[in-house]
């Protein structure tokens, strides 16, 4: 697999807790950085599909009807 270089700023702070993460793993920095960017892409890729796939049904006019907002209400905030 292709690797491509990234260069960037980071904090001190933040820079000193991703050290003391690799050594506590015995891991190298590299891995560290990838395995967050990895959570990062997994989250906010999920966070998009969940808001297109919203847009589709608001688009689609598939709506919660006022019944069922109102059970969900009743049932969070009364516990039922």
């Amino acid at each position: 697999m292709s690797k491509e270089n990234v260069t960037f700023r980071l904090d001190p702070d933040k820079r000193a807790a991703l050290d003391a993460i690799a050594a506590g793993m015995d891991r190298n920095l590299t891995y560290v950085l990838n395995q967050a960017i990895n959570a990062y892409l997994e989250m906010h890729q999920w966070q998009l599909q969940e808001i297109q796939q919203g847009i589709a049904e608001a688009d689609a006019g598939d709506f919660a009807s006022e019944e069922e907002v109102t059970a969900v209400f009743s049932r969070l905030t009364h516990g039922r």
